[in-house]
């Protein structure tokens, strides 16, 4: 189930991966559950001379020189072995097609908490929302009046090729999705004026934003704060600081993929 949203999300990236079909031709990478001696055994069958990338996930490397992933298999971190993987040792890409394929060994994976600093990046300010000239399944508004969560949530989210408007405020917020349909909304709960739950369900009011999902960020993760934002209508309730596993978890549910 992990693996199969790992696969969904990687289809926005580039390189992108997609599971390897039975065919005449071989994956260009391999990914092998090395607790299982048999998938183990079936590597050492079909990738005797050892010229195809893989990457193992478990607890040992079982004497090959191949890398390996403990459990559980982090999203970021399986992506970066991926990308990894199909670079030459010089760090030039091979000459492969834009999508990869990948075969999954059952290697199986759970999800735990992980959290992940904001880096430095070119400071996304609220601003008028870019216009766009046909409304795109594809835009998310993040709605926050911390300039570092904009940050983290635009590096984030960057690496999927999402299109993201910025507002600071719940004002803003209901401006801007009178103006455009966001796929997902990712909203804070505490900002100047108007807070998030008002927001949200002003949101969820307008019969034209009705398929868009609103993801709340929120500091406060008390039952009675999780039962406010049900009762505001919202899908989704992450806690700051946010869960780089469960944002990506989010992602892969509420935005469209590719």
């Amino acid at each position: 189930m992990a693996l199969g949203s790992v696969f969904e999300l990687s289809s926005r990236r580039i390189p992108k991966f997609v599971r390897h079909a039975a065919s005449d031709f071989p994956p260009d990478i391999y990914l092998v559950d090395a607790d299982d001696a048999g998938a183990i055994s079936r590597l050492g069958e079909r990738n005797s001379t050892g010229k195809i990338p893989t990457i193992l996930i478990g607890e040992s490397n079982r004497g090959t020189a191949w890398p390996v992933l403990p459990r559980p298999i982090r999203w970021m971190k399986l992506f970066q072995a991926f990308d990894v993987a199909v670079l030459q040792p010089s760090g030039e890409t091979q000459d492969k097609p834009p999508t990869t394929s990948a075969v999954a060994n059952n290697a199986q994976s759970a999800s735990t908490p992980m959290t992940s600093a904001a880096p430095v990046l070119t400071k996304p300010s609220a601003s008028a929302p870019i216009p766009a000239t046909e409304i795109s399944a594809d835009w998310v508004l993040v709605v926050d009046d911390n300039q570092t969560v904009r940050e983290f949530m635009k590096s984030k989210l960057a690496a999927f090729n999402f299109n993201v408007d910025y507002a600071e405020s719940g004002e803003q917020a209901i401006g801007y999705t009178g103006q455009k349909n966001y796929a997902c909304i990712f909203l804070d709960v505490v900002m100047p004026g108007i807070d998030g739950y008002q927001v949200c369900k002003l949101i969820k009011s307008n019969r034209s934003a009705q398929k868009t999902s609103v993801v709340m960020l929120t500091s406060k993760d008390s039952p009675f704060d999780k039962i406010r934002g049900s009762m505001s209508g919202c899908d989704a309730y992450l806690t700051k600081p946010v869960d780089e596993e469960k944002l990506l978890e989010t992602i892969s549910k509420f935005l469209p993929q590719k």
